[in-house]
């Protein structure tokens, strides 16, 4: 992993402690501001924003302690170290109540601030993990259990099973509510980087600039309204993987910052010319086609090559009719709990009108059946009228299966079809269909492909 590169502030009023600490750090490939006082401090911070901070405690006339709350304040991520040569219990245990993370004793050897830097950059991971566990608690639920039947789903999960120990970005292709999210997190969950952030950025959420801000970060000042530093999404997610939902909604002016990112790992925050690095894996979803997309100006070719290392296609529900009753009853038991309602089932009627409905909004639409079906039952048995669907007609093919009554074309046409959306060029579909490029062009170009 790439070893992260900080911006570090140094407040002594010793010119000869700010100028071997700049050269020590600034060699360590850290960028590093020095000052003097605590007013040229505070000026500097409000001016850009720092991982670190090292303050001694006596500035002259001024105390470093007095300082400490106004850099917490005005940087509420900002790390702060006290140094000293005046050390004692009562001193340190002052400097942690105003806002310190760690302390330092002069004199101290280079190797001392590079321990020092190791445990509050830990430190700061520590905490942007316990911030991801708690919204992973809050999105705790029966999804996460990926076993399914369905072969075309057994094979998105097996290919996703294989991608998840490397670095690939992976894309993740399906209708909305088909559980992107869910395999997304799963891939994050089987990688090495599974004891490091996930995080979510929705695409659709905000406008350009703003979800640039979100993403990215911003300092304070950087537009109205930004009253404080904002680290960004990318660095919660530092050592850890990024989801971006929907990116097919992701603004035209956000896209050469992303591809940027993707290429080089670098990043600036809104307001902040200095480039950042990040070392974070990157996932999509979309409900889109991103080739239409592409062909239309609204989506950028190069990104989309970018984004598509490896492509899962999620299927929807209605082309997964042996999972219905499993995921239901999965359902059906997770809210039992949470409502304090144990041991309700589905009435044989109720499990009809399951199978009978196209479940347009797949899982998703599956699950808040379920959820209002356990809120408004009076009994254990849980019956159709409950859950409140009806049959509808299947809008989408159920895809076709060998010893359907078609002609032979129709068969090749759908074979042709599954392998060149499962493999990543022409060559290596070519491959595996047994013919020649030249013949598969054709075939294509017979089918509309």
């Amino acid at each position: 992993m790439i070893p992260p590169s900080l911006d570090v502030l140094v407040v002594d009023d010793e010119p000869n402690i700010r100028r071997t600490m700049t050269l020590h750090l600034e060699g360590r490939g850290h960028r590093v501001r020095a000052a003097a006082s605590a007013g040229e401090a505070a000026a500097v911070v409000g001016e850009r924003s720092f991982d670190v901070a090292f303050v001694d405690l006596r500035l002259g006339t001024e105390s470093g302690l007095d300082l400490l709350p106004r850099l917490a304040a005005a940087a509420p991520g900002l790390k702060i170290v006290v140094i000293t040569a005046y050390a004692s219990v009562e001193t340190a245990v002052e400097a942690m109540r105003r806002g310190a993370a760690d302390y330092l004793a002069k004199p101290f050897t280079p190797a001392q601030i590079d321990l020092t830097l190791e445990k509050v950059t830990a430190l700061a991971r520590l905490e942007r993990r316990v911030q991801a566990l708690e919204g992973d608690l809050a999105q705790a639920d029966p999804e996460a259990d990926l076993d399914s039947a369905s072969p075309a789903m057994r094979t998105a999960l097996h290919l996703a099973r294989q991608a998840a120990p490397g670095d690939a970005r992976v894309l993740l292709r399906g209708e909305s509510g088909t559980g992107k999210g869910v395999v997304a997190r799963a891939i994050h969950l089987w990688s090495p980087r599974r004891d490091r952030p996930f995080v979510t950025v929705s695409c659709p959420a905000l406008p350009a600039e703003l979800l640039e801000s979100e993403l990215f970060g911003h300092v304070r000042g950087a537009f109205t309204g930004a009253g404080r530093d904002n680290p960004g999404r990318v660095a919660v997610a530092e050592g850890g993987t990024l989801l971006l939902d929907e990116i097919g909604d992701l603004p035209l002016p956000l896209q050469p910052k992303l591809l940027r990112f993707i290429q080089d790992r670098e990043y600036e925050r809104v307001g902040d010319p200095t480039p950042r690095r990040a070392d974070v894996r990157i996932l999509a979803a979309t409900n889109q086609d991103l080739e239409r997309a592409v062909a239309a100006g609204s989506f950028r070719e190069d990104l989309l090559y970018r984004l598509n290392v490896l492509t899962l296609e999620i299927p929807p529900l209605r082309e997964r009719p042996e999972d219905l009753l499993p995921l239901a009853r999965r359902f059906l038991a997770f809210f039992g709990r949470g409502y304090g309602k144990p041991g309700l089932h589905l009435a044989p009627a109720a499990e009809r009108a399951i199978l009978a409905h196209s479940w347009p909004g797949n899982v998703r639409e599956l699950r808040n059946a379920l959820e209002r079906a356990t809120m408004l039952a009076a009994g254990l048995e849980i019956g159709p009228e409950l859950l409140m669907v009806h049959a509808t007609p299947n809008p989408g093919p159920r895809g076709i299966e060998l010893g359907d009554p078609l002609p032979v074309a129709a068969i090749e046409e759908e074979h042709i079809r599954r392998v060149l959306a499962r493999t990543e060029s022409l060559k290596e579909a070519a491959e595996i269909l047994g013919m020649d490029q030249a013949t598969l062009w054709r075939r294509r170009k017979q089918y509309g492909i």
